[in-house]
């Protein structure tokens, strides 16, 4: 594959570190947004962030450059990502909004820890499953009096959080030549700012009248998608699907000291136990391999198959 600048800066840190840099942001961002939630209804936020991510990434990228060569596989990979960010970010302001940061963080690992062991049955799967039902299960009474609704977006968002993992890894290795992951990432945000728009973009105008709440609505969108996503697009490009599920166990504990730091939202002994099951499951879930996409082998002009022609 042809070694790009982006590609060389891309590989000059080790692919933890991006993913580290992604989940502080990956909640900071969030926390910040919460803090704008008594000016600015949630869906509002979500669409300052998907906007403003969109906008960023385009200028940045421009990605309908090298939407054509791509083939219809991966299109619809794009489309389908858009959406699925779209949907991701409303039901995550939505949950957060009326849970702990932490609490969504935890219950949005229900989906890959249960896809891991529908698709690679082992006994390791089954009690990281077990782990993570328990867990999840300390959240939920902890919360289901108060904030069903909240419950109800949070599983909302575990669910597709799955498909950002799934469809993520593909388009970070799928694609010409001659496009980087984030190149795919920036033409899906374009696609995710449309159902982003329909849901948002009323409960967002009134930020449209003030500039401060404006820029904090941007910087949001900096924080939340622009900066995780795009590290999430250079570490899922070279860590395996496994390494990758192991790492993510960190992010409970990040939400949850984000959470602490930022909102001053303290888990009682419940949530505490819950958090720590949890991240304890994503730490031991093992999803099934994944095979490399087959190439064609290179074929180089001085070793043709082709009998040369006489003297």
């Amino acid at each position: 594959m042809k070694k790009t600048p982006l590609r060389y800066f891309a590989n000059a840190f080790p692919a933890p570190a991006w993913f580290v840099v992604s989940a502080l942001f990956h909640y900071l961002g969030p926390a910040f947004a919460v803090l704008l939630f008594a000016r600015v209804a949630p869906l509002g936020v979500a669409w300052l962030r998907i906007a403003t991510s969109a906008l960023l990434l385009a200028a940045w990228r421009r990605p309908w450059r090298h939407l054509p060569q791509q083939d219809a596989r991966t299109r619809r990979t794009i489309a389908g990502f858009g959406l699925v960010i779209a949907g991701m970010n409303a039901c995550f302001y939505l949950a957060i909004d009326r849970l702990p940061l932490a609490t969504v963080g935890a219950i949005e690992f229900v989906g890959p820890i249960a896809l891991a062991a529908a698709g690679l049955r082992s006994a390791r799967n089954r009690l990281a499953l077990g782990l993570a039902a328990a867990g999840v299960t300390l959240l939920t009474r902890a919360h289901l009096g108060s904030s069903p609704l909240g419950l109800a977006f949070a599983f909302a968002n575990a669910a597709l959080f799955t498909l950002y993992i799934v469809l993520g890894h593909r388009l970070a290795t799928a694609g010409d030549e001659g496009s980087e992951p984030v190149d795919r990432l920036a033409a899906a945000m374009l696609v995710a700012l449309l159902p982003a728009a329909l849901l948002g973009l009323v409960p967002a105008l009134p930020a449209m009248a003030s500039p401060w709440l404006l820029a904090a609505g941007a910087g949001v969108g900096i924080c939340s998608s622009v900066i995780p996503y795009v590290c999430d697009q250079f570490a899922m490009a070279r860590l395996p699907r496994a390494s990758f599920a192991l790492l993510l166990s960190l992010l409970p504990a990040i939400a949850c000291l984000v959470g602490a730091l930022v909102l001053r939202q303290f888990p009682g002994p419940r949530e505490t136990l819950g958090i720590a099951l949890v991240a304890a499951a994503v730490a031991l879930h093992r999803p099934r391999p994944v095979s490399p996409p087959h190439r064609p082998p290179e074929v180089s002009p001085w070793n043709t198959t082709e009998s040369e022609p006489p003297a």
